[in-house]
């Protein structure tokens, strides 16, 4: 049996890309020539990887294949990376992934940084709640990523990450300079339910109030939406700033709570070599710009595999 790495590699291409199409096109490679090497993986292993439909998905032995392959491929990066490193040129692709509200919030910032002061590194970005970001990490989807309070271990603190009230400017309490989540009980409450609401269940429950939001709704554009409509309030991250329209406002809140936005990598694999440049680079970044943004950003830089 002799299986390949262009064989490996466009497997996961259509997996990760959903069709051959897409697959194609994200390899730069005709559709044919990733078929044929799917194909001729499939001929290696004696059975299909496949199921063929729109989106394509995996057979048994293709979910069971997957893991495997995705290790495999990390493993020729970090090999390729550390020869890089060695002649002090960083280069190749990171699979980032983190949560909507990180996403919209504090990743494009980075993305724009990261283009200027290491444009030899590529970073594609992959947005999920945070459970299927975890399990991307874990299971080789995603190189790295910003995850939110994660337990002790190696990875950089970019930012403390507070919590404010979202208020329509006509609000009464829009021109305080805090808000006590106690002087919004007469208000509807909106929720996003997602990483978030433990916290903000959290706030409710250190000022004594029962929680109870009036209305759930998935996405973060439908909420911020829903609050400029006069339809009621909410709590969000101070990383959703840039995403606040003119006419709404984020106050600080009482009672006080925040949470920490750290990029890292896997636990149980060695980490993308380029993860530490653009780690170091992120915190650089967002020091240096911490007088223009309420968050608090970690001055040290802790040790990385």
């Amino acid at each position: 049996m002799t299986l390949n790495l262009p064989q490996l590699r466009a497997f996961l291409a259509v997996v990760d890309a959903g069709g051959f199409s897409a697959a194609a096109a994200e390899l730069g490679m005709s559709q044919s020539a990733v078929s044929h090497a799917v194909a001729s993986l499939e001929r290696e292993l004696a059975a299909p990887l496949l199921v063929r439909t729109s989106p394509v998905r995996t057979t048994v032995l293709g979910e069971q294949v997957l893991p495997h392959a995705r290790i495999a491929l990390s493993a020729v990066r970090s090999v390729e990376q550390i020869a890089a490193d060695a002649t002090e040129t960083m280069t190749g692709t990171v699979r980032l992934a983190s949560t909507p509200t990180v996403c919209q919030g504090l990743i494009p910032g980075l993305l724009r940084h990261w283009c200027e002061d290491q444009p030899r590194i590529t970073v594609r970005v992959f947005e999920g709640d945070s459970s299927e970001v975890s399990a991307w990490l874990e299971d080789g989807t995603a190189d790295a990523a910003v995850l939110i309070d994660p337990p002790p271990g190696p990875g950089i603190q970019l930012a403390m990450d507070g919590y404010r009230a979202l208020l329509p400017r006509d609000h009464p309490l829009a021109s305080e300079p805090l808000v006590d989540i106690r002087d919004l009980e007469d208000d509807q409450f909106l929720i996003s339910p997602n990483g978030c609401e433990a916290r903000i269940r959290t706030i409710h429950h250190l000022a004594g109030l029962r929680f109870t939001p009036t209305h759930r709704v998935r996405d973060l554009a439908t909420l911020i939406s829903m609050v400029q409509a006069g339809i009621g309030v909410t709590v969000l991250s101070e990383v959703s700033r840039s995403l606040i329209p003119p006419d709404l406002i984020l106050l600080p809140l009482e009672p006080q709570t925040s949470r920490r936005l750290v990029l890292t990598g896997p636990e149980a694999r060695p980490w993308h070599p380029a993860i530490r440049t653009l780690a170091e680079s992120a915190a650089g970044h967002l020091a240096r710009n911490d007088s223009r943004s309420p968050m608090a950003v970690e001055g040290s830089v802790p040790a990385l595999p």
